[in-house]
């Protein structure tokens, strides 16, 4: 099979103690323990999205770009079926919509089986009719993209390039009522939970977010909790990686939905 250059995972054997931790997290089966330590079994089995990433807690797994073969949904299938697990069900014809999971910024659509992950752009359609309940008006929803988690957006998805991104924390939508129209109409949307996954794993997708696109701007939007000023970090972290600087606007939701102006959290861009 011919080879492309693409994202792959890369583990670190010096740090992997073989908790096995990542094993169920990759739902292609692509790593195993073997002899104790946590392998890739083979490049055509990895969808290069990093669903794993957050899931070791040595700091073993990472991304690397190198000379691979093409995600084969097909051999996946057949490698799943060989280890006793269940396929991951298919929501497209891969044969017709053929890409790596990170691919080159040319490409379109979606290598991973998983629906949860598969690329989907939003900003040609026309949007769903909103029916109102009596005199109350229902909010129109302004989300242009699927997916919206940090962990599985590809960062070379149309959408990001010229984009103005809203990075935000996943309980701010529950707290903060008005979201939609206030933050995320005509962005690019991230979400994810610093306290729950790996800091490090939102730095890496993050910069290359940055490095591959051109963010016109960043909205930072997270709750008062002093665990939700890691996406902070991780977005100045990240744009310095990435060598670009991007205007940065940090908002803060308190508990009871309301927007306050952080206390020296702007002050880091």
């Amino acid at each position: 099979m011919a080879k492309v250059k693409r994202q792959v995972i890369k583990i670190d054997e010096d740090l992997c103690n073989g908790c096995g931790l990542c094993v169920p997290s990759c739902a292609e089966g692509a790593i195993q323990i073997i002899d104790g330590k946590a392998r890739l079994v083979s490049d055509k089995y990895c969808d290069g999205l990093g669903a794993c990433l957050g899931e070791c807690p040595q700091g073993a797994l990472s991304f690397e770009e190198r000379e691979a073969e093409e995600f084969d949904e097909t051999a996946v299938a057949r490698h799943l079926k060989s280890i006793g697990r269940e396929p991951v069900p298919h929501t497209h014809d891969h044969a017709e919509q053929p890409e790596p999971a990170i691919p080159a910024p040319q490409h379109t659509g979606s290598a991973c089986g998983c629906p949860s992950a598969k690329t989907l752009d939003f900003r040609s359609e026309a949007r769903p009719k909103v029916q109102n309940n009596g005199d109350q008006p229902k909010l129109q929803s302004e989300l242009q993209q699927w997916p919206v988690k940090i962990r599985l957006v590809n960062p070379s998805a149309p959408y990001f390039e010229d984009a103005e991104l809203l990075v935000a924390a996943d309980c701010t939508p529950f707290a903060y009522a008005s979201l939609h129209p206030d933050f995320l109409k005509g962005k690019a949307l991230m979400i994810g939970c610093p306290k729950f996954d790996d800091l490090n794993s939102y730095i890496e997708k993050l910069t290359l977010v940055f490095a591959r696109n051109n963010i016109k701007s960043v909205t930072i939007l997270h709750m008062e909790v002093p665990c939700c000023f890691g996406l902070v970090h991780a977005v100045r972290q990240a744009a310095e990686m990435a060598g670009k600087d991007i205007p940065v606007e940090v908002k803060v939701v308190t508990l009871r939905g309301e927007i306050e102006e952080p206390k020296g959290a702007a002050s880091l861009f």
